[in-house]
């Protein structure tokens, strides 16, 4: 009996696969910017690992609203696999100044070697923004890096 119950909880803990890739589904096809946002930070919240590949294809978007939550969503999730696009959010000088500071703070929360070597290049880099700077050594003492 109380195995029963405890499968039963454990089952319905579990994330279904429907729900998933509906949302992955609304983040590029749905033509209202509000609902791909919604389904984006659902995505981000959902903890699935299966949500990583169409979070980094947002962080390609046309939308500086939907690439900011995008990066948002791969912070939450810290996945390696989305340290490249990250990086390219971070080095893009014509991105939102937010959008930037959102990609530093993203790839320190991942910390790999390589998120890691890039925010140490930028905070370095004397043509670099100096508030991006400023924010980008917050974030490597946050972590613990130095």
């Amino acid at each position: 009996m109380i195995v029963d119950s405890m499968v039963d909880e454990w089952d319905s803990s579990l994330p279904k696969t429907d729900g998933i890739y509906s949302l992955i589904e609304k983040t590029m096809d749905s033509r209202s910017p509000k609902v791909r946002i919604w389904a984006i930070t659902a995505l981000g919240n959902s903890g699935d690992p299966r949500a990583v590949r169409s979070l980094i294809d947002c962080c390609q978007d046309q939308s500086p609203e939907i690439r900011l939550r995008a990066i948002e969503g791969l912070q939450s999730l810290r996945s390696g696999r989305a340290v490249d696009v990250l990086i390219e959010r971070l080095r893009d000088r014509e991105e939102l100044p937010e959008t930037r500071l959102r990609a530093a703070a993203a790839l320190a929360t991942i910390r790999s070697f390589g998120a890691i070597r890039e925010l140490k290049n930028r905070h370095v880099d004397p043509d670099e923004d100096g508030a991006l700077r400023t924010f980008i050594g917050g974030e490597l003492d946050r972590v613990k890096i130095w």
